[in-house]
């Protein structure tokens, strides 16, 4: 699997990094530990997760699992704090918070320190100074090797990224995550410019329209899909509109001219774009993983890529 380089760091990651959002939950741990193998044994490296996925579960599973399954320096561990939704406010940027946040990801992970360490949110009460003197510290004692952002607004993200590079010695910002796809390109209108401007790279999550541009739900809603699920309907739903369903045929119409599958299109789009990383798939089943494991080699020719442009502007 490809290999690129984050920002302008000296950290490296698989062009298609694996999201653990599922994981204890509606993936298994055996399920994990299956997607997990088959991903390094590919030569995947980025896995991303964060504190709040499932309560934390999330992070406990790849923690035992990078004590077995797989050995710790072939990963590079993505996660993400800021959150606080058991607290009495929802974000919480502060010093006192995220470091502490930092240990208890550190010892759910069952690791000394993470490679790439998120800010998961903006937290608009807290002086961004405090949050980055945070972010700092974490790398200054060997607990985050690289620092970044997770869904921070294009202004957010220039805001933090502009403070850390104003002065010499100060740790950049490597990274900024969002959703990127086909049926979601917000990223492309200030997003991207502001993370090439301040030499970071977008980290882009559901490259595959929150799996809507696997062409799945083509012809309803599949009863073993997310759509399906009570608790995952909603987060699919918005992606099942007119607007959608057009993009879609688009995809379909340029997958039967390649002679590949739909997902095939939508992923490498999105994974190719100037200024991506990485594009962060979150399979539920280890078969869904194979498919995108076997469409790695996939590239849109020029001409197509610019007609999926051209049809999704604008979205």
């Amino acid at each position: 699997m490809e290999q690129r380089q984050v920002g302008r760091s000296g950290l490296w990651v698989s062009r298609t990094a694996l999201g653990t959002m599922t994981w204890g939950k509606d993936t298994s741990e055996e399920e994990a530990e299956q997607q997990l193998t088959a991903f390094v044994d590919a030569g995947g490296t980025l896995v991303d997760t964060a504190d709040i996925y499932t309560g934390g579960q999330s992070e406990r599973i790849l923690g035992r699992l990078l004590r077995g399954a797989v050995r710790r320096e072939d990963v590079v561990v993505a996660t993400k704090s800021g959150h606080t939704p058991e607290g009495y406010r929802r974000v919480d940027g502060s010093r006192r918070h995220l470091l502490g946040a930092l240990d208890a990801s550190l010892r759910r992970l069952q690791t000394d320190y993470v490679d790439l360490w998120q800010l998961h949110v903006f937290d608009r009460h807290t002086p961004p100074e405090e949050t980055l003197t945070a972010m700092e510290s974490a790398v200054a004692s060997g607990k985050a090797r690289y620092v970044g952002t997770g869904n921070l607004e294009a202004w957010q993200f220039a805001t933090l990224a502009t403070w850390q590079r104003a002065q010499a010695g100060r740790v950049p910002l490597v990274s900024v995550g969002s959703e990127y796809s086909l049926l979601n390109r917000g990223a492309d209108h200030a997003l991207l410019p502001a993370a090439a401007a301040n030499d970071a790279h977008v980290i882009a999550w559901s490259p595959l329209g929150r799996g809507v541009l696997s062409a799945k739900y083509r012809g309803g809603v599949p009863a073993d899909s997310r759509a399906a699920f009570p608790h995952m309907a909603p987060y699919v739903e918005p992606y099942l509109d007119d607007r959608s369903r057009r993009v879609v045929e688009s995809v379909c119409t340029a997958a039967e001219g390649l002679g590949v599958s739909p997902l095939a299109v939508a992923l490498s789009w999105a994974r190719d774009q100037e200024g991506v990383a990485a594009a962060v798939v979150g399979p539920r089943t280890l078969s869904q993983l194979e498919e995108i494991l076997s469409v790695e080699a996939v590239e849109l020719p020029p001409k197509i890529r610019d007609a999926l442009d051209d049809a999704t502007a604008g979205g």
